[in-house]
């Protein structure tokens, strides 16, 4: 994290479009988190004019319609600033790419030619273009996830606890399962992504050369040498991709079935005490 430090500069440079995105992800994440409680609210409803608290059944009825238009009105909303979310925080990373990818560029200019010497072109050229789109997620969807999650928590385990504080810590069982395997897969999607640019770098730097080189190449008639070497190397970096990818592909279904088992814990706990 402490590489990460060197480019907070661009936050600093975009503060007012995060600040706006940072507000907006708030009122969109506290306007979802509504909804479920007006769907508890005309359940609530329905149940009372069931055990006859409620007489007049034209109340209800006004009850759930007003709750249903409710629904849907936080539903647009919460869709809207979603997609304000994306224009200010995403767009945001977008510039940060661009400005980051401009001092590279600019940097690469400064250099000597013995560094170049030393330094194939087609590495450099991955470096300015897959990894710095790599930094990019650092800047838009890693704030966008991470503040909705952590506004996710919040909001949604108060809300449970005021309603039920044994039930909302029901609910929190399968999450230390979850957090460990995230980290363990975090590591190894890191670990093999890492594999995967240095792959990249070498097929960029193999193509460069070889393009660069083409007259040399059809004056000896080595073709099929360039193309088998090239067809290796392609290989082996489709391997890299499939490995990460394995990895990868645990990802959402692991959260989704620790997710549901938190759900089915909910439903059986709470149909055993109310």
């Amino acid at each position: 994290m402490k590489a990460l430090q060197y480019l907070n500069k661009y936050f600093r440079k975009y503060k007012w479009r995060l600040l706006v995105g940072i507000i907006i992800t708030v009122l969109s994440k506290f306007l979802a988190l509504r909804i479920p409680v007006i769907i508890r609210n005309s359940l609530n409803s329905v149940e009372n004019y069931m055990r006859d608290d409620y007489a007049d059944i034209d109340l209800v009825r006004y009850d759930l319609l007003r709750n249903i238009f409710f629904i849907i009105g936080l539903t647009l909303v919460a869709g809207f600033f979603t997609f304000l979310m994306r224009q200010t925080i995403i767009v945001m990373s977008r510039l940060i790419e661009f400005d980051l990818k401009n001092e590279i560029y600019a940097q690469y200019q400064r250099l000597s030619l013995n560094f170049y010497k030393n330094n194939r072109t087609g590495d450099l050229m991955s470096r300015i273009s897959e990894d710095v789109s790599k930094v990019r997620m650092y800047f838009g969807p890693a704030i966008m996830y991470s503040l909705n999650m952590i506004l996710s928590f919040i909001v949604g385990f108060t809300q449970m606890y005021s309603i039920s504080p044994k039930l909302a810590l029901y609910t929190m069982i399968p999450f230390p399962i979850l957090s460990v395997s995230i980290f363990i897969l975090s590591k190894q999607i890191n670990k093999r992504s890492t594999i995967v640019q240095q792959y990249l770098s070498k097929l960029t730097t193999y193509n460069q050369e070889f393009f660069s080189g083409i007259h040399i190449v059809k004056s000896y008639a080595i073709e099929n040498d360039i193309k088998e070497k090239f067809n290796k190397l392609a290989d082996d970096s489709k391997s890299k991709n499939i490995d990460l990818y394995k990895v990868q592909a645990l990802f959402f279904p692991l959260m989704i079935l620790l997710i549901g088992i938190s759900n089915i814990i909910v439903l059986y706990i709470g149909g055993k005490l109310y």
